[in-house]
Order: structure tokens, then C-alpha cells, then sequence
């Protein structure tokens, strides 16, 4: 159901944002990966692109608006359109509010919040000219809970949710539907590492694969799956609807 579409995947290089591009080009479609990482962002879509499907590699610092315009005009380029964005690209900054600047809070505000803003707002111009578009923001479930100095990024992600449904009802006459994903605890490293501690925090009795959120995303931006819209869906395995009592 994907074949001939174009989907753009920022922070794709690597972890949940490669997951995701990967599935998308196992599907057929055609995928733009974007990076501030040169050299994995091209590494990446050359494996995609040999062993998946067609994967091609743009440099995006999404703090920059100019860079997003010439990106999305590059993809109207090469394409003529874009069907599907996932704005995936996200920093965190673990400080104490007590010491947390304010250069250092804008930096993550702007990534999390602003870029995928301006992503979505030069993307849409390109689906509403054939009235029809599907647009994922990766939230995060510490929108909805934290850990002490995740100040910063938890603003971002709930600020990111609000985004989500405000974008999902001024886009609507344009065709195009507006989701979040908020993950939960996805292990993007060694997973033989982890504990059966980790494991057991969750319903799922197991920790999280980037393809779990990947799967999301396709179940997401399904072309006949179009009366979700506005929506946060949160996958954790349950975590965060586990009762926990210290003894």
C-alpha cells in the first residue's frame, strides 16, 4: 500500500528514526532519511537503499528554518511530492532546573518543538496540493510523567502533543490527518544487556524495539487508516499504567 509514496524521516540515521525508514522502504515506498549527522545519515541510506528499498539522504539541522525549505524543495525535485513526514528528530538535556541555562533550554525547545513546527508547515504545502497527507510526531510518555532535570525535554514532548492536535484542525481542509506517538521505554542499544528487572516493569514483560514504534507509524499513515486524527497513542508496553508501591 505504500509503493510510489514518499515519506521523510528526520533524525533517521540511527535508532527509532532508522527503524522506522526501514520498515517504510520494506513497504515500498520511497524514504528521505534527514540528519545533522553526515556521515551516518549517508551510511544508513546507502544500507536501506542495497538491502531495503530506495533510501536517500538529505542534512537537516531542523533549528534552521532555510535548511527545511531547501529540503522540501529538494524533495519536490526529485519526487514532485510527499505523502508522509515523521518528525522524529529530538534532543534531550539532563540538568538540574537549578542550572539549566536558558541557551541550553531554547536548543531543546527548538528541536523538539519549533522543527517539527516548521516540518510539518513546509510539508503540508506540498500534500495539500494533492489533498491528501499523514504527519507522525514522536512524542514521548515523559510528556506524561518524569524523572527529576527532564524539565526541558518534558515541556517539548507535552508541548509536541499540543502541536500534534492544533495542526491535525487547521489542516483539515487540506486533507491532511495529524498523530503522535508518544514511546515509552524503547531500547535502543545492546538490548541483550538489559535486566529481567527492565523487562518486568511492563505489562508486555519485555522492554521496547525501535520497531515497535515503526510498526505504530505504519498502522498510523496507513492509507485506508484515515479516522485517526489528533490523536497520541502511547506505546510502552504498558508501563505507565502499572501501579507501582514501594515497599
Amino acid at each position: 500500500m505504500f509503493e510510489k509514496m514518499v515519506v521523510m524521516v528526520t533524525g533517521g540515521a540511527q535508532g527509532i528514526g532508522k527503524s522506522i525508514a526501514e520498515h517504510y522502504c520494506q513497504q515500498g515506498a520511497r524514504v528521505v532519511i534527514t540528519d545533522m549527522d553526515k556521515e551516518k545519515g549517508e551510511s544508513t541510506a546507502t544500507e536501506l537503499s542495497v538491502n531495503k528499498g530506495t533510501c536517500t539522504f538529505y542534512p537537516l539541522d531542523v533549528r534552521e528554518p532555510s535548511e527545511i525549505v531547501t529540503v522540501m524543495k529538494a524533495i519536490e525535485d526529485e519526487f514532485g511530492q510527499l505523502d508522509i513526514l515523521i518528525n522524529n528528530a529530538a534532543i534531550n538535556k539532563w540538568k538540574s532546573p537549578y542550572e539549566l541555562d536558558i541557551d541550553e533550554w531554547d536548543n531543546v525547545l527548538k528541536t523538539n518543538v519549533t522543527g517539527p513546527f516548521l516540518c510539518s508547515r513546509e510539508a503540508a504545502k506540498l500534500m495539500k496540493k494533492r489533498k491528501k497527507g499523514s504527519i507522525v510526531n514522536i512524542a514521548s510518555t515523559r510528556a506524561l510523567m518524569s524523572e527529576p532535570h527532564t524539565e526541558a525535554y518534558a515541556a517539548s514532548k507535552g508541548g509536541l502533543l499540543a502541536l500534534t492536535h492544533a495542526l491535525s484542525a487547521s489542516f483539515q481542509e487540506d486533507g491532511i490527518q495529524v498523530n503522535a506517538i508518544s514511546p515509552g521505554w524503547i531500547e535502543t542499544g545492546d538490548y541483550e544487556q538489559l535486566r529481567e528487572v527492565d523487562h518486568v516493569q511492563h505489562f508486555s514483560n519485555r522492554v521496547g524495539l525501535p520497531k515497535d514504534i515503526a510498526n505504530a507509524c505504519i498502522f498510523l499513515t496507513h492509507p485506508e487508516n484515515r479516522f485517526v486524527n489528533g490523536e497520541n497513542i502511547v506505546i510502552d508496553g504498558g508501563m505507565t499504567r502499572k501501579m507501582i508501591y514501594e515497599e
